[in-house]
């Protein structure tokens, strides 16, 4: 086993590092012990200014919060007259809309209307197969004619005697036959000549010239648009409120602005089983042409005339936790009602509970205010 010596000279180095190593850790305890002392003793210092009642006494007073007051403008509540309207949808049809037909068969001949043309009760429009049928009535005119001659002959040889009685009624017989030959050829021929029973304008010619056409064939369309009726489905709890000759305003959408008074002149009796509405008509003078069969028109019909009704502009009204609320200001604050609604006409609304004539309702700046608001009217 080898023993290590340490040379004299390490041995001396070492000695030297342990002892600078323990005095540095000497000096930084006496310099934490001092750093202690010196903050306590500024600590003590310090200590009595906190309580200084002179420094607080300085300190300047804040001013105080300004009052939140509201402008507002009211309307005083008068009592006003109101119409309870009733407006409903409807569909306008002409007054007399007509399909004209062939009252027999045969080849048409002639055409005497075209669409759009104006025709007046009586005017005919399509001529069928009349040759044959004017031959027919040549000839019914012919025989009556000679039963007629016939007749007055006998009757002068009866009256000197010289012809008995019954021959005298034969004749009188065959006259009457004639005549009414003649008026069957006079019905035929009309037959094959279709007149308009109306007047009116040609809304559609189905036929032309040359071509054949069955008995009862639709030939052209006559509507007669000067007067026309609207249909409206009344609900049954309004029905009540409606009766023929009563008057309503009809508008239509084509014509903004523009309104008609038109007529009722049917109430159903008896009610729509899928609907259940009743059928209620007014006529409309329409001389003009403006409205066209097939538009939608709306009507308003007067339910009932409210004489002194308490209302409020729709806008005013707000809807707070499912409760109608409206504002009014009584000596500079606003204060909160609770309203019941009824009526409706136009931008207002019947105020059933809640108003009183005399109230200044706020009309504007009633969305900035609540119960006890401060307001300023302007």
């Amino acid at each position: 086993m080898r023993v290590m010596r340490i040379k004299p000279l390490a041995a001396g180095v070492l000695l030297a590092a342990f002892l600078g190593l323990t005095g540095l850790l000497t000096g930084c305890d006496d310099s934490s012990a001092a750093s202690g002392e010196e903050t306590s003793a500024r600590t003590a210092t310090a200590a009595p200014q906190v309580g200084n009642s002179s420094a607080m006494a300085d300190t300047p007073d804040l001013p105080p919060k300004p009052e939140y007051v509201v402008n507002v403008k009211v309307e005083t509540v008068v009592p006003v007259r109101m119409q309870d309207m009733l407006i409903l949808p409807g569909e306008t049809e002409a007054l007399d809309d007509i399909k004209l037909a062939a009252e027999r068969a045969g080849v048409v001949e002639w055409v005497g209307v075209t669409e759009g043309q104006m025709v007046k009760e009586g005017q005919q429009v399509v001529r069928i197969n009349l040759s044959a049928l004017q031959a027919a009535l040549d000839r019914a005119r012919a025989n009556l004619k000679l039963a007629e001659e016939q007749l007055r002959r006998r009757r002068d040889l009866y009256a000197r005697k010289v012809l008995s009685r019954e021959e005298l009624e034969q004749a009188e017989n065959e006259q009457t036959v004639a005549q009414a030959n003649l008026r069957e050829a006079e019905v035929n021929l009309n037959y094959g000549i279709t007149s308009s029973p109306v007047s009116g304008v040609v809304n559609k010619v189905y036929v032309d010239p040359g071509e054949y056409v069955g008995e009862g064939a639709t030939v052209a369309d006559i509507v007669n648009v000067s007067t026309l009726r609207v249909n409206f489905n009344v609900p049954e709890a309004d029905v009540r409120f409606l009766a023929e000759g009563q008057k309503a305003e009809v508008r239509v959408d084509t014509y903004p602005g523009k309104a008609w008074i038109g007529t009722i002149d049917f109430v159903a009796w008896k009610a729509d089983t899928a609907t259940r509405t009743f059928q209620v008509r007014l006529v409309v003078d329409n001389r003009e042409g403006k409205i066209r069969p097939g538009m939608i028109a709306r009507a308003s019909f007067v339910r009932r005339a409210l004489a002194d009704a308490v209302t409020a502009p729709l806008f005013c009204v707000q809807d707070k936790g499912g409760e109608r609320i409206v504002f009014v200001e009584k000596d500079g604050v606003a204060q909160a009602r609770t309203v019941e609604l009824g009526v409706i006409e136009d931008d207002r609304v019947q105020v059933l509970k809640g108003l009183v004539p005399g109230d200044r309702l706020i009309i504007v700046g009633h969305t900035e205010v609540e119960d006890g608001t401060k307001v300023n009217v302007r």
